[in-house]
């Protein structure tokens, strides 16, 4: 109780903290508000014989250019400093994340998208990096597991309200970027440059030796498991909709009903999170792949809206522990030197996997015959990547 006491009267100490917590969801509550609206914008661009491909396509769109611009921001940011980047590309994802309002073309749609993602490479970038900078190795897990307990109210929420809006006006969706610029004024106020703060408040300062060498091995492993969770971890968010009128939902506001309760259980997946951070991380990355391989694959075998949400508890709970458990294993092997560098790799791979799983699922979806078959599929994957991740965790126990 005390230690629970102690980590609540920090965060009413560091605005910071919590304005980073928010932040860190810019672009992850972007995607996840989009997907109420996929049905409606594949209805509204009918004419187009591509749009089924094309929409899902778009949503996903920003991660093409995080794939590509988060490492040389990651270089940016170990470079330069942390603080001015950010604002940058928070004004920025505003301003590109609302350009759809003024827009009616679905071709320049997708470049706004593909805008859009300059400034979210920077936004995870930094403040992934941040987290890393401003606490030690438990204060990241308590920062990361409250991101995780923040993060499914504001997405819950901001799901519900689209899939009423969207029924109002077919773009009605990208009025939710404009909330960068509340956000923006926060950091303006409470961040800080690191090595520019009384050293009593942050872990690790710049050090004036020389930078050991790059691990270049443990980012070549980050990169790998990084694409493959977040292949996995969007198949529902940018999908979900579409998996959810083969067992009858069509209307928008009625999906954004009956996924609201089960995209709760991210709450869920947060505690596990931080219940098993300290069992090392092969343990902890198996577990979210199991949970993440039954929810897919229940999906995919469901055969009424029930079942679909049943398993879909199972999913957002792996979803609730897949990104901070991600973050804080990669944040583990790279001190302050290489750390940019580091998240700013991790925020790339994270994203092409978001740019590249609807293009996969659309392929798995055309070839098999329906969208529950390409979720089966994605479950039985993963479910063979939990078995590989326990094997290590069992090797690596003390004999």
């Amino acid at each position: 109780m005390n230690k629970l006491s102690a980590f609540f009267r920090e965060l009413t100490l560091r605005p910071q903290g919590a304005t980073i917590v928010i932040a860190a969801f810019l672009p992850i509550i972007a995607i996840v508000a989009m997907g109420p609206a996929v049905p409606t914008m594949i209805a509204h661009f009918a004419s187009d014989p591509e749009a089924r491909a094309k929409v899902p396509a778009m949503i996903g769109a920003p991660g093409l250019t995080m794939a590509i611009l988060a490492p040389f921001a990651g270089l940016l940011v170990d470079r330069f400093g942390r603080r001015r980047l950010l604002l940058v590309c928070t004004a920025l994802y505003g301003l590109f994340g609302a350009a759809p309002l003024v827009l009616t073309d679905l071709d320049q749609i997708y470049a706004s998208r593909l805008l859009l993602g300059v400034s979210e490479a920077g936004i995870l970038t930094v403040v992934n990096t941040l987290i890393g900078d401003y606490w030690d190795d438990k204060g990241r897990k308590n920062w990361l597991f409250l991101q995780g307990l923040v993060g499914p109210f504001l997405a819950g929420f901001v799901a519900l309200i689209v899939g009423y809006a969207t029924t109002l006006q077919w773009n009605g969706v990208f009025y939710v970027y404009l909330v960068a610029f509340p956000i923006w004024a926060a950091m303006f106020v409470w961040l800080f440059e690191p090595h520019r703060a009384d050293p009593s408040t942050v872990v690790e300062a710049i050090q004036a030796e020389p930078a050991p060498p790059f691990p270049w091995a443990s980012l070549a492993l980050v990169a790998s498991v990084t694409l493959f969770a977040s292949m996995l971890y969007y198949v529902f968010i940018i999908n979900g909709s579409l998996i959810f009128a083969e067992v009858g939902v069509t209307r928008p506001e009625r999906y954004a009903a009956l996924i609201f309760v089960p995209q709760l259980f991210i709450l869920a997946g947060a505690g596990l999170f931080r219940l098993l951070a300290d069992k090392g991380n092969a343990l902890l990355l198996g577990v979210v792949a199991l949970l993440m391989g039954c929810g897919l694959a229940g999906m995919g075998l469901a055969t009424t809206a029930a079942a679909m949400a049943a398993a879909l508890v199972i999913q957002q709970t792996a979803a609730g522990m897949a990104v901070p458990s991600l973050i804080s294993w990669t944040q583990s092997q790279f001190g302050f030197a290489h750390r940019g560098r580091a998240m700013g790799v991790w925020t790339g791979f994270f994203f092409l996997g978001q740019s590249q799983s609807p293009r996969l699922v659309h392929a798995l979806d055309a070839n098999l015959g329906s969208m529950q078959s390409a979720f089966l599929v994605a479950g039985v994957t993963a479910l063979a990547a939990a078995l590989l991740a326990f094997g290590i965790a069992l090797a690596r126990r003390p004999g």
